[in-house]
């Protein structure tokens, strides 16, 4: 334990003190534990991108009921990041993070062995909800173990749940992979099925090795004038001798416990912030339902690839491009303002999704070779660009009281894109067949056009958390 002893009077006193020390004690297990979080849930959301054409096959699935068994999770996460960024702030992240990891391992079981599509539709948008609710917690868990600047600060921790997001999408078609071999071709058809339910074993990790690491956020508990259980935290989990000196009733008596409210996200505080984020998130996620979701799709109907190629190549592009891309973003987000890295991250995005509506059905070996390579790149861009940096906007631009209120309500805002996405892009590829990526490069165009010229908010020049007065004065102005 550190031989100095630091003093807490004021709940900034804990972010400075965690900013200063993160990365010492136990604080790094909680971060992979909250990375841990964010693999089941991209797990989760990409186990279906290939199986889907089983589940057509095997419940002789309409394209209308092909969308809404697609979006059916996503809609679970509409649901559960509004509930999750709602208690996320109301009850604290331990409580919520622990309940949404045993929600999952038990939708995910019953989705794997779902007898018709009706108990798969539903077992899928009770996972959706507890995917939902873990990215504002896994965020909040993130921002607030972490320091502000230098090495493995709060912008590179953030980027690092995009890595990974595709390490979980690599695993998910790894493990396909390794079915499609091991499993005699009688038995191929349960490829779906036992990618859904090995989902479960991450999220029941967690749950078995919360006890000797995970705890609740010392600064979430500061900030509800709890001063003394942020102290012990400090200590047990950062190795950190800190004393209370405040008498927590009095410095509380004039400022009451703020209560989480979606409204003061668009107030004149936070109101351009809350634009930016919301375009950040309708553009990603429509971009990425087209191109990373519906890869395996694009492949076959498109490229006319066979299913082990399929298969292979959306294993490679995720390892070599999307995985590559993301820890890239890691790097360049301790470096670099994350609007310049997201800008370029779109500009390139845009630049592919042209060529690719240009290529068409590719007619020869080196169009269907340049058009591979432009998804990658496209993925490559996702990666370190948007990709990460859309988690870093939400999270860095907002105070701790209503973090997980403002990560889940831009969340909300992408689970509503990607459903809308998700059902009208099966129906788009067949009208408008590789028309579709000049369609979608709209949504890489906007956000350069809003970012880049219109509302310049650059979220890493401040630590929100360490003015936490100016920012409490702020939010009880509208909150009432």
């Amino acid at each position: 334990m550190s031989n100095k002893n630091y003093e807490i009077r004021y709940p900034e006193d804990v972010s400075r003190i965690i900013s200063e020390h993160a990365g010492k004690g136990k604080t790094n297990k909680v971060i992979w534990l909250a990375l841990i979080g964010v693999f089941i849930d991209a797990y989760d959301l990409t186990t279906l991108s290939f199986g889907i054409e089983q589940v057509i096959h095997e419940f002789s699935l309409t394209p209308i009921m092909t969308g809404v068994v697609a979006s059916a999770i996503v809609c679970g996460t509409i649901v559960g990041n509004l509930v999750g960024g709602f208690l996320t702030d109301k009850i604290g992240r331990y409580r919520v993070f622990m309940a949404d990891m045993v929600l999952f391992v038990i939708a995910a079981i019953v989705a794997g062995f779902a007898p018709n599509v009706w108990v798969l539709i539903i077992a899928r948008f009770v996972m959706g909800i507890s995917v939902g609710v873990d990215l504002p917690v896994a965020m909040s868990y993130l921002s607030e173990f972490s320091k502000f600047s230098g090495k493995s600060n709060k912008a590179s921790r953030l980027a690092a749940w995009c890595p990974m997001w595709y390490a979980a999408s690599s695993a998910c078609f790894g493990l396909v992979l390794a079915l499609y071999f091991l499993l005699p071709p009688e038995y191929s058809h349960w490829l779906w099925r036992a990618s859904l339910v090995f989902g479960a074993v991450p999220a029941l990790l967690i749950i078995f090795i919360r006890g000797k690491y995970l705890t609740e956020s010392p600064i979430w508990l500061a900030n509800q004038g709890r001063l003394k259980e942020a102290s012990e935290i400090l200590s047990t989990s950062y190795d950190i001798a800190t004393t209370v000196v405040a008498d927590e009733n009095k410095n509380f008596k004039k400022q009451q416990k703020i209560q989480p409210n979606f409204l003061v996200l668009f107030n004149s505080t936070y109101l351009s912030r809350t634009i930016v984020a919301i375009t950040i998130h309708i553009s990603v996620a429509f971009q990425y339902t087209t191109i990373a979701f519906f890869l395996p799709s694009i492949l076959t109907r498109f490229f006319h690839t066979t299913t082990l190629t399929t298969i292979t190549t959306t294993l490679a592009l995720n390892l070599l491009f999307a995985f590559t891309g993301g820890l890239l973003g890691v790097y360049l987000a301790r470096r670099f303002a994350s609007r310049h890295v997201l800008l370029a991250g779109f500009l390139i995005q845009f630049l592919a999704l042209i060529l690719l509506g240009l290529i068409g059905h590719p007619h020869s070996t080196f169009f269907l070779y340049s058009a591979i390579i432009l998804l990658g790149i496209w993925l490559f861009a996702e990666g370190f660009g948007p990709g990460a940096q859309m988690m870093v906007y939400p999270t860095m631009a907002y105070p701790a009281e209503i973090r997980g209120i403002g990560v889940g309500f831009n969340r909300a805002v992408t689970g509503v894109a990607q459903a809308i996405a998700l059902f009208i892009l099966p129906l788009w590829m067949t009208k408008y067949q590789t028309d579709v990526f000049s369609i979608i490069a709209i949504f890489a165009f906007v956000p350069i056009v809003i970012i880049g010229f219109i509302i310049k908010f650059e979220p890493t020049h401040n630590d929100i958390d360490f003015n936490e007065s100016q920012n409490r004065q702020d939010i009880d102005n509208i909150i009432v």
